[in-house]
């Protein structure tokens, strides 16, 4: 793996096939689409950002890279992507293979341009979005949250404020003497023109007469903004007022009824607001949601209590009546806000649902930052918001207003994207007609994004045959360049651009390249992505039985054996782990929606959908580590026969961190040995896994909820739920200190061994 991991380490891109199949039906047999996952804003320390504009071929537009073929006496170079000789320009004169701009560095292939501009950087501007319908336990922890994170705010940051339930309040920050807000009906839909109207946004300067309204440039006063959008500094009391009166909702909820939720109005007031006054511009509404939608077109629920809210069985029948008009309306939202530029976040805390998985497109497709929690209380929702805002340690890195632009060599064609982006519907020569995910496009508009937001491309090899021999016109090498403009935290903006190369195989004697060049992790990460977007969109799909049937032709087409032998077979090193990952897949929450609601697997699928490959995979197959008195922390399998009386195991499944001590250490711990002083083995081995859970909640985001359980105890379901079942109740095979796994799940070995008498019939 460490090659792929270095060129991660340069690029930001891991690909499923680092060498690629090279015809349309290689590529089809290879099962595995030819993918790359891509991280716009990896952080490299070593990266040059150049302060003048980037050189473009006249023809495909794309960036002057490595790959170019330049010819120094006649001052030209020739584009990779379509062949077009281009002329440097004058300021290039002095260029010689001794001299060479930063862009022709040979290890310079991703790199930054930051164009000099006179334009004075903008600030970012959050709009909080607060829910009231909670009890007063909640607003209290959601209030001193808030307070605590308007401090870590930048000072030159814009911030607005709506608050929400039965009725919509947009609190206006820049009247300080008193507090004042203009109140909207939760059950009416309030359109753009009506807000600026019952908002007095033209009292002193008249609308104007043609045009939409946008911003200070057409026809809005600063003034006028400024009473709704201020920078922290200035409104730091009035916020801080507001804070401190805030309320539970006033409006009396009847014993067998639901609070009335406004959700959707509040957030289609912040929208049209936010365009109206910073359209273009990077902004956040920050929802923070305690409940169920009950009132206004994006409601999840009735107001009576004794209707439930929608399962995963009620969505499968089709008898959720209200989840159609909700997603139809938040449909409508995200291209309001992509088309504005704006990102929507979402904090929800709550013990029932309130809406994600109704909520999911608009907040993937502005590619917002979701965190669910229990409560407000919790420290998964505290300590995550409080991470949005730190720009010390694991700065998060939040950019925005970005578009991302690929160019790639004529074989081969874009299907799309799967992640959170938006469609720019740019089509083109690029486009195959096969779309998966965010497809018909060769660009795609990115609202917000930061330093771990990837996305997974799937392409399409189009190459029908290869010539008998490979001619000059044919090198045996695809280009890709990746381009991502975007404002940069400083508030400038930039476009990076990385160029990849790499070589195709085709024809007999092709597999041991492809074997060589293939990344397992990879793989599995664009399975899971492929498989989620198919279980939304694909109303009869069998995700079981479709990563069966893919890992199954793998096999049979990678694997070393003699026909009909299934003890013969093998597979090489570069495979060997994959159907151990498709395992664990099929068991994960983005497979299994048993005993997740719509809004728990919605949130699973949209923090899969944009993390890098190394996260993701934690996710899929969760690491597992065994402390005990003999050695060191060591990596253990991920099986039920890892749990022993006499060891500490800590699980990372990347949502949970759970600390498990077994069944002898639970009982040394409870009669105190750690605090004598002739036990301080004992105490340092209580300590080591709590510290390394400390270590990975600190630099992960959203941030993993910590369980520390004993073996027998009601919590032991987090690690049991993970574990490879190789002891059940009704196998004999169980370690004494062990334990055994109450389920009928076939265990790895089972599934295994069918998948050897599969694969070689």
């Amino acid at each position: 793996m460490v090659e792929f991991l270095e060129l991660e380490a340069q690029d930001g891109v891991r690909m499923p096939w680092n060498v690629i199949p090279g015809t349309k039906q290689e590529s089809a047999q290879s099962i595995i689409p030819v993918a790359a996952i891509y991280t716009p804003l990896k952080p490299f320390p070593s990266m040059p950002v150049l302060p003048y504009t980037p050189l473009r071929c006249r023809t495909c537009r794309s960036v002057l890279n490595p790959f170019a073929i330049v010819d120094f006496s006649a001052k030209l170079w020739i584009c990779p992507f379509c062949f077009q000789r281009n002329h440097f320009p004058a300021h290039y004169s002095s260029i010689s293979d001794l001299n060479l701009p930063a862009e022709l560095f040979p290890n310079y292939t991703t790199l930054e341009y930051e164009s000099p501009s006179d334009a004075t950087p903008v600030p970012m501007v959050f709009m909080l979005v607060v829910d009231t319908c909670l009890i007063e336990e909640e607003m209290g922890f959601l209030k001193s949250a808030l307070a605590q994170a308007m401090d870590l705010v930048p000072d030159n940051s814009l911030v607005g404020m709506i608050t929400f339930g039965t009725y919509v309040q947009v609190h206006e920050l820049g009247f300080g003497h008193v507090s004042k807000s203009y109140v909207f009906k939760g059950t009416k839909d309030v359109s753009k023109d009506q807000l600026l109207e019952q908002m007095n946004f033209f009292a002193r300067k008249p609308r104007p007469t043609t045009g939409v309204v946008a911003g200070s440039r057409d026809g809005l006063s600063a003034e006028s903004i400024a009473r709704f959008l201020l920078p922290v500094a200035e409104c730091e009391f009035a916020l801080n007022s507001v804070l401190e009166e805030l309320q539970k909702d006033p409006w009396p909820v009847p014993a067998d009824q639901r609070a009335v939720r406004c959700t959707s109005t509040a957030l289609s007031v912040a929208a049209s607001l936010l365009g109206a006054c910073v359209p273009g511009s990077g902004a956040r509404i920050m929802a923070f949601i305690g409940g169920p939608s009950t009132e206004g077109a994006g409601a999840i629920v009735s107001k009576i209590l004794s209707e439930p809210i929608r399962s995963h069985k009620d969505l499968d029948k089709d008898s959720a009546p209200h989840y159609h008009k909700a997603v139809k309306f938040y449909e409508g939202l995200a291209k309001q806000l992509v088309h504005q530029g704006h990102v929507l976040d979402l904090f929800a805390c709550a013990l029932d649902q309130v809406g994600v998985a109704e909520l999911k497109i608009a907040v993937e497709r502005t590619g917002g930052i979701v965190v669910l929690a229990e409560s407000f209380g919790h420290a998964v929702f505290r300590d995550s918001l409080k991470r949005v805002f730190q720009s010390t340690d694991y700065d998060l890195g939040l950019s925005s207003n970005g578009i991302f632009e690929i160019n790639c060599s004529k074989d081969i064609k874009v299907q799309g994207i799967i992640g959170p982006c938006a469609s720019l519907e740019k089509k083109g020569p690029l486009c195959s007609d096969t779309v998966v995910g965010q497809g018909n496009t060769s660009a795609w508009k990115l609202c917000g994004l930061d330093n771990d937001t990837s996305l997974c491309l799937i392409f399409d090899v189009v190459k029908k045959d290869i010539p008998d021999a490979i001619g000059q016109s044919t090198s045996n090498q695809f280009y890709f360049q990746f381009l991502t403009y975007y404002q940069h935290g400083n508030g400038q903006m930039r476009l990076r651009v990385t160029t990849l190369s790499r070589r195709w195989i085709a024809g007999p004697g092709s597999i041991q390249d492809l074997i060589a060049g293939f990344d397992q992790e990879t793989a599995a990460v664009v399975m899971a992505r492929v498989v989620s977007f198919k279980m939304e969109t694909e109303a009869e799909f069998d995700p079981i039985r479709w990563l069966d049937r893919s890992l199954i032709q793998l096999c049979s087409r990678f694997g070393d054996y003699q026909k009909d032998n299934p003890s013969s077979f093998s597979l090489s090193p570069r495979f060997s782990i994959f159907p151990q990952f498709i395992f664990h897949l099929r068991r994960s929450q983005f497979v299994q929606v048993f005993n997740n609601s719509p809004d728990e697997t919605a949130y699973f699928r949209m923090i899969l959908n944009r993390e890098n490959v190394a996260n993701s995979v934690v996710m899929i197959q969760p690491s597992l580590i065994s402390y005990s008195f003999h050695s060191g922390p060591e990596p253990a399998l991920l099986d039920v026969a890892a749990i022993a009386a006499d060891r500490i195991l800590l699980l990372d499944s990347y949502f949970t961190v759970v600390v498990f001590h077994g069944a002898t250490i639970a009982q040394w711990r409870n009669a105190g040995y750690q605090n004598q002083p002739e036990h301080e083995v004992f105490a340092q081995l209580l300590r080591a896994p709590r510290d390394d859970a400390d270590a990975i909640i600190k630099e992960r985001f959203p941030v993993p909820r910590l369980v520390i359980c004993d073996q027998h105890g009601s919590q032991a379901r987090f690690l049991l739920a993970k574990l490879n079942p190789s002891a059940t109740y009704n196998s004999a095979s169980s370690l004494p200190g062990g334990d055994i796994l109450f389920t009928d799940d076939v265990s790895f070995e089972v599934f295994l061994d069918h998948l050897q008498r599969l694969a070689v019939q």
